[in-house]
């Protein structure tokens, strides 16, 4: 399992856009991906989680992954929330 504390670049989630990215992004690992803000954790695989955490610009959050590809899981995941969410 690896945990990591980051800071969101990615636009404000006013529309759904970033929020579905960011699932398909997660969702191409086999590995749990889960994001936890200070009340919250939720299944970064779910659009449902995902709409309902608000990710903001500047709000800093905590990335889970555990499984057999959490490494890489954990590398894209943080790419496109750092990377002004741009999927590669």
């Amino acid at each position: 399992m690896i945990s990591k504390n980051i800071t969101i670049n990615i636009p404000s989630q006013r529309d759904a856009r970033p929020a579905a990215l960011l699932v398909q992004v997660a969702c191409q690992f086999d590995s749990t991906v889960y994001l936890e803000t200070e009340d919250k954790r939720i299944n970064a695989k779910s659009i449902m989680g995902m709409m309902s955490l608000c990710i903001l610009p500047g709000k800093e959050l905590t990335v889970i992954t555990n499984g057999s590809d959490e490494e890489e899981a954990m590398n894209r995941v943080e790419e496109y929330l750092t990377s002004s969410g741009k999927q590669n």
